[in-house]
């Protein structure tokens, strides 16, 4: 498990604006999808903040490992590539819904 650095957590607080310091957690999406975004529209309201930049540095977060995207559930996975699927052209997406469907048997 890592320990977020500060772009990690100027991301998180661009999702949940309303955690409050000290920060426990180790990773981005999981405790946004299950603690903080209310349903999947909210979780996809909240993933709409994020820049590209944003989406890129996830991505690459996520196919290192250090990123856990097959915590969260298929539906929030799916929300997630198809939103790097528009903001980041090129082929991180297709490579972390072949990760995501490998990993959990779900395809997204």
């Amino acid at each position: 498990m890592r320990k977020l650095n500060a772009r990690s957590l100027a991301i998180l607080k661009k999702l949940a604006p309303e955690i409050n310091e000290p920060i426990h957690y180790r990773s981005i999406l999981p405790p946004i999808s299950m603690h903080h975004a209310a349903d999947e529209e909210d979780f996809q309201e909240r993933l709409g903040r994020l820049s590209e930049m944003d989406f890129n540095y996830l991505a690459e977060k996520i196919l290192d490992g250090s990123e856990c995207l097959l915590c969260i559930s298929p539906d929030a996975a799916r929300i997630f590539v198809d939103l790097l699927e528009k903001k980041v052209p090129g082929e991180a997406a297709e490579r972390i819904r072949e990760l995501y469907k490998s990993s959990t048997g779900y395809e997204v």
